[in-house]
């Protein structure tokens, strides 16, 4: 039987006692990838159609932390017909939500470029508004490198 010394025991009670105070106990810091509901959420629960999105991210990432990235949507950007706004999502992150880009026939081009953060392999998706409700959506797979190697 093992005995734990006053130093032990007081690391294993300030351990236990930060991990009931940021809800690591409750599962709220591992949650699940809500990338589903954050598309029901944004599209009202209609259905996205392919196409009229360019979504241009490198297929192979050696640094996931800082991954480029440009969405474009096809769109006249008149009063008539634009695109209202673009949701991007990562589908292998803890939190699907990446960023949410919002036009107008003023922004001349629906057209946005970043700089996004991947856990891991995944699929990036762009879901975008149109001022008449409806919503179109493309997707890439970006390949996550472990310094550049491949795995």
């Amino acid at each position: 039987m093992t005995m734990f010394n006053r130093r032990q025991a007081l690391v294993v009670g300030a351990g236990a006692a930060a991990m009931a105070a940021f809800g690591a106990s409750t599962g709220t810091a591992f949650a699940a990838n809500d990338s589903e509901e954050q598309i029901k959420k944004f599209t009202g629960g209609k259905t996205a159609a392919q196409g009229r999105i360019k979504l241009d991210l490198p297929e192979i990432a050696e640094n996931g932390n800082t991954v480029p990235m440009t969405v474009t949507v096809e769109s006249p950007m008149t009063e008539q017909s634009y695109v209202a706004s673009v949701l991007i999502l990562a589908d292998g992150n803890p939190r699907a939500g990446v960023a949410t880009f919002h036009f107008s026939p003023a922004s001349g081009v629906a057209e946005a470029n970043t700089r996004i953060r991947l856990a891991s392999t995944q699929n990036i998706v762009a879901v975008a508004k149109m001022n008449d409700g409806s919503f179109f959506t493309a997707s890439k797979q970006v390949k996550v490198t472990i310094g550049g190697c491949g795995g």
